[in-house]
């Protein structure tokens, strides 16, 4: 079996990256499930399609990085910069993404399934057709997102801003509103969902 070595770190899964430069590097498939790569440095890297299940990524920097497709299923990305990542049908099921930057990342058709994405974390404006099934969203900021047809059955959204939102087609169905402002929120279908203290679309509180 060839290893695979990149800038002279070994590549495979549990190794210990903590804080290595792998700015730029090709990793697409790589498996490095179970990984320490806690404040590594994988600005602009390819990861593609790479395995990362249950890695510990806590403040890496992805800035830019291409994980399209990349396996982050219960991977900690507590406080790692996603700016402008590609993440587009990424699985982030059960991920810890807890004060991540996501701005101006893709993370369309992507699985956030039981993530936490909770107080903190800096959201993209593009979540078209995610899976956020029974995803943490307290108090997240969503406004002006895309959530066109994205699920988010389930979904805790206490407190959330999604002003001027585009809920299009998305599933709502036992998400929890409460206390959610939801003006300007365009094409909601709220049929199913707790709305208490709702702040709706035409600018009235639900009781």
């Amino acid at each position: 079996m060839t290893v695979l070595i990149v800038n002279g770190y070994t590549i495979e899964a549990g190794a210990d990256l903590k804080r290595a430069d792998l700015s730029g590097a090709d990793l697409s498939g790589a498996d490095l499930s179970g990984a320490d790569l806690h404040g590594a440095h994988l600005e602009g890297a390819h990861l593609a399609g790479a395995h990362l299940a249950g890695a510990n990524l806590k403040y890496a920097d992805l800035k830019r990085a291409d994980l399209k497709r990349a396996d982050l299923s219960g991977a900690n990305l507590r406080g790692a910069n996603l700016r402008g990542a590609n993440l587009a049908g990424a699985h982030l099921d059960g991920a810890n993404l807890r004060g991540a930057d996501l701005r101006g990342a893709d993370l369309s058709d992507a699985d956030l399934s039981d993530a936490d994405l909770s107080p903190g974390t800096v959201l993209p404006a593009y979540l078209m057709d995610a899976n956020l099934t029974s995803a943490n969203l307290t108090s997240a900021n969503l406004t002006s997102a895309n959530l066109a047809e994205a699920d988010l059955t389930g979904a805790d959204l206490t407190g959330a801003n999604l002003t001027g939102a585009d809920l299009r087609v998305a599933d709502l169905s036992d998400a929890d509103l409460t206390g959610a402002n939801l003006t300007g929120a365009i094409g909601a279908d709220l049929r199913g969902a707790d709305l208490t203290r709702a702040t709706m679309p035409d600018g009235t509180i639900r009781p």
